[in-house]
């Protein structure tokens, strides 16, 4: 699946998700679904496939395949995913702003490297000198996380965003209009941003733009009722995948787990391990403090709440998201 496609399949709210509810695991007999995306390696897929979760749980596991976090939230409404792993933030937030029951419980993958925006190498902007954007015009693919970013970046640089012609384009769009010098600069995501990136550079690294709570990551996401109903097995869960990225972290471990990963993700072993690359995995202590799930992650939300709804994509956002954040579970296994 396509970094597109993930942050793109949030697009409109449906009323079928306001306030629906998904059966717990009780219901469907001790056995739970999980949903998660192929073509997007993690860690946790070693532990899926050498049985890790279901040795510390004692419960079965279905694993479903998905091709949006859209998707993943229509079926958490409708009782047949009790949990979705690396659902993406706009998608969640479409789901959550329409009304639906779910909340996030942990940071899956952080990868704000693959998401930013790119100067035209000819102007000579950077970071000391973005003032000079005012007055150029700009790729950007509106209602997504990368608008986001964008809005925020340049609030953070002092540049009135009224005084930009911006063009809502596709990333791929952007990066051919960007080596065409048709735009001063592009905003996207994924191969197009590596293909933005030929022809000029960022403004902000991954790491700066975290420090300023600009975030792009995805969340293990999972419906209020069955949360609180199976509280307990949800935080074994939880605890399964920080061990699974526990040891990615450690470099003895990337051998034996490339190659389980990388089959599991529908993948050859160098593109999982170049995907792999760009991907940050927040330990628990990490997910819970302030820059995380302890705070900016729900302001962040709200922000990208609104950009939705000025861009048209929903209807309105919720006053605050803090409400849409739970991190009981994954702080019942420190």
């Amino acid at each position: 699946m396509t970094f597109k496609s993930k942050l793109m399949g949030a697009v409109a709210a449906t009323a079928m998700l306001a306030g629906a509810n998904a059966a717990t695991a009780a219901g469907h007999g001790g056995e739970i679904t999980v949903a998660y995306f192929l073509e997007w390696p993690m860690p946790f897929q070693f532990a899926k496939e050498t049985g890790m979760y279901e040795e510390a749980m004692d419960t079965k596991i279905n694993w479903v395949s998905f091709d949006t976090g859209t998707a993943m939230s229509a079926a958490m409404a409708s009782g047949d995913v009790q949990i979705s792993v690396s659902q993406g933030v706009p998608p969640f937030v479409v789901a959550a702003s329409a009304g639906q029951d779910i909340q996030i419980v942990d940071v899956a993958v952080s990868y704000s490297e693959n998401d930013n925006c790119v100067v035209n190498a000819a102007l000579e902007i950077d970071k000391e000198s973005a003032g000079e954007l005012a007055g150029k015009k700009v790729a950007v693919p509106l209602g997504t996380a990368a608008h986001y970013g964008f809005l925020s970046q340049m609030n953070h640089f002092g540049v009135d965003v009224a005084s930009l012609d911006v063009v809502d384009m596709a990333p791929a769009e952007g990066a051919a209009a960007l080596a065409q010098g048709a735009v001063d600069m592009a905003c996207g995501w994924g191969g197009a941003l590596r293909r933005m990136k030929e022809s000029g550079n960022i403004l902000l690294t991954g790491a700066e733009k975290e420090a300023l709570g600009i975030l792009v990551f995805d969340a293990t996401t999972a419906p209020v009722n069955f949360i609180a109903e199976e509280g307990e097995l949800l935080s074994k869960f939880l605890a399964v995948t920080a061990e699974a990225n526990a040891m990615w972290a450690d470099e003895a471990n990337q051998a034996k787990m490339l190659p389980v990963i990388a089959k599991d993700a529908g993948m050859d072993e160098d593109a999982t391990a170049e995907t792999l690359a760009g991907f940050t995995f927040p330990t628990v202590e990490e997910q819970l403090s302030e820059a995380w799930l302890g705070g900016t992650a729900a302001s962040f939300m709200k922000g990208v709440a609104d950009v939705f709804v000025d861009s048209g994509s929903i209807d309105g956002a919720l006053d605050s998201y803090d409400g849409t954040v739970n991190t009981a579970p994954l702080a019942a296994i420190q």
